[in-house]
């Protein structure tokens, strides 16, 4: 199934879910271990209408869902057909229906509580250094490239954030080559950024802005937040 482009999913008019970093993201709020239990049980019915269903956590007072197809198709440029992880007609289709099951709960959703974290490295030479990473970070060498036409790491069972790979300035005389991805709602970036900097940061680059800004700390540890 193709994958959908981001106005696609923003027509979809999905209030409960943020499309962040691959996938879609929801918080819905609930008053106790039993109440999230029921919900996911609800959840697992509505994924099994459709044969595909979202990964789940819980904690106190919530479930966190993420819904993302395995076997999304990209087209890049050439034509040429790549099998991406990315957000499908499929998900869309799941989470519109996870919305109703909740709002039949009485559940309310957070969708500005959503966030991902994802690694970001600067490489020279990316197909060297990836595979060395992916036995780091998953244990696994399939792990680079997996749902990414890229060297990109990604853990298939999601223990670890992903891993992705930036081209290194060899001129820059930064040496951190290292940075964390925070992907938050759109409607909640401009707070973040301004949190961080109340608490010591400033801010290092964003001419990607709103897309990406990244945030220094008083010692120059980047972190960059995204909308995506």
């Amino acid at each position: 199934m193709d994958m959908l482009t981001g106005a696609e999913i923003a027509q979809a008019g999905l209030s409960d879910w943020r499309k962040l970093a691959q996938g879609l993201h929801a918080r819905y709020l609930v008053d106790d271990f039993g109440a999230g239990v029921r919900f996911i049980t609800a959840v697992g019915a509505a994924g099994d209408s459709f044969g595909h269903h979202p990964s789940v956590s819980m904690g106190s007072g919530y479930v966190d869902l993420k819904l993302v197809s395995p076997d999304a198709v990209y087209r890049d440029d050439a034509g040429i057909e790549h099998v991406v992880e990315w957000v499908t007609q499929a998900d869309v289709d799941v989470a519109r229906t996870i919305s109703y099951q909740a709002a039949d709960q009485g559940l309310v959703a957070d969708p500005a509580a959503v966030s991902v974290i994802e690694l970001g490295l600067d490489a020279t030479n990316s197909a060297a250094v990836a595979p060395v990473w992916a036995v780091l970070l998953t244990g696994n060498a399939e792990a680079q490239g997996h749902g990414s036409p890229s060297d990109e790491i990604r853990d298939a069972t999601g223990r670890v954030p992903n891993l992705w790979f930036g081209d290194a300035d060899v001129e820059a005389t930064s040496t951190q080559r290292f940075h964390v991805e925070i992907y938050v709602p759109a409607e909640t970036a401009e707070r973040r950024i301004a949190a961080a900097i109340a608490a010591g940061g400033s801010i290092l680059d964003d001419s990607g802005a709103p897309s990406l800004t990244a945030i220094a700390d008083p010692e120059g540890n980047t972190g960059v937040i995204c909308i995506a």
